[in-house]
């Protein structure tokens, strides 16, 4: 167990995490300002964002770029400075840095360097929209983006389906439309959605309703802007997991069928059926091969 005491010295910079507007400039906080002004370079998922941001509080730090693509080249170069002495603020285009936006890489490297990791909080667009939805704030779990992949989609979905928990997404625009004819696939058609856009914004909309309305809208409508999904948590889980169709299957038995249904190998069939019985990959590995 380490101690880190986040106001004191260090002989190292400190990474400061900091959060900005998702949308309206005025949600910027008087401390995030202090610190961008501060610090001795600001890293920022795309400097060109970044610098409107800077020019509009009158921020004159320098800019480096810490992007997805540059994650190991920046992410060293931003440790050196950390470790001379520097402090490096982290932002991203919108919201807080690490949800998915780059960051957590940077944050992992310089805790393993002993380099203090100071978070300041800001907005952040799955809480804003979840606490205005009108679906049960709590429990809620956060998954962000869902997989461009098809097949990775539908088990990614199949796991969450069984969820008590509300369930909060990202989507781009261009993918939504599929995104929810999936969700109403696996999640069926009355689970209540709410789908919000432009928060914060001038134009900022809040479509409350089912997954069956939620597809029907997006079918009839223009799809602009990104979009935070808040899905009610399954209210079924404890029946459906009394009737599931492979409660009477064995271990083996279940992954057997997995593999001869989707054609898959042994391997990918135990993890598809680890996650269905919330198990552990291990225990079905060693279940389907020692039975």
């Amino acid at each position: 167990m380490t101690s880190q005491k986040s106001a004191e010295a260090t002989k190292f910079g400190k990474l400061f995490i900091v959060g900005t507007p998702i949308g309206n400039l005025e949600d910027m906080t008087f401390r995030a300002v202090r610190i961008l002004q501060e610090a001795d370079y600001i890293a920022a998922e795309d400097t060109r964002n970044t610098i409107k941001l800077c020019n509009h509080f009158e921020i004159t730090t320098q800019l480096i770029s810490y992007h997805e693509h540059n994650t190991r080249v920046a992410g060293e170069r931003i440790i050196e400075f950390l470790q001379d002495g520097k402090d490096i603020a982290i932002v991203s285009d919108a919201g807080m840095p690490c949800i998915s936006d780059p960051g957590a890489d940077l944050v992992e490297l310089a805790i393993e360097q002993g380099i203090a990791v100071v978070s300041v909080p800001g907005p952040n667009a799955a809480v804003t929209a979840l606490v205005a939805s009108g679906i049960a704030p709590q429990p809620f779990l956060f998954f962000g983006f869902l997989s461009r992949q098809k097949k990775e989609l539908k088990t990614q979905l199949e796991k969450l389906q069984r969820y008590e928990e509300t369930l909060l997404f990202y989507e781009a625009p261009h993918r939504l439309k599929q995104t929810l004819r999936s969700l109403a696939e696996q999640f069926g058609d009355e689970r209540k959605i709410v789908m919000a856009r432009e928060l914060t914004k001038r134009f900022e909309e809040l479509l409350r309703g089912t997954i069956a309305e939620a597809v029907e809208w997006a079918e009839s409508n223009e799809i602009r802007g990104e979009f935070c999904l808040v899905v009610e948590g399954n209210q079924n889980v404890q029946h459906e997991i009394a009737t599931a169709w492979w409660t009477d299957l064995s271990i083996k038995e279940h992954v057997e069928h997995v593999i001869e249904e989707k054609e898959i190998r042994s391997k990918d069939a135990i993890k598809e059926v680890a996650d269905i019985r919330d198990l552990s990959k291990r225990d079905v590995y060693q279940a389907y091969h020692v039975e």
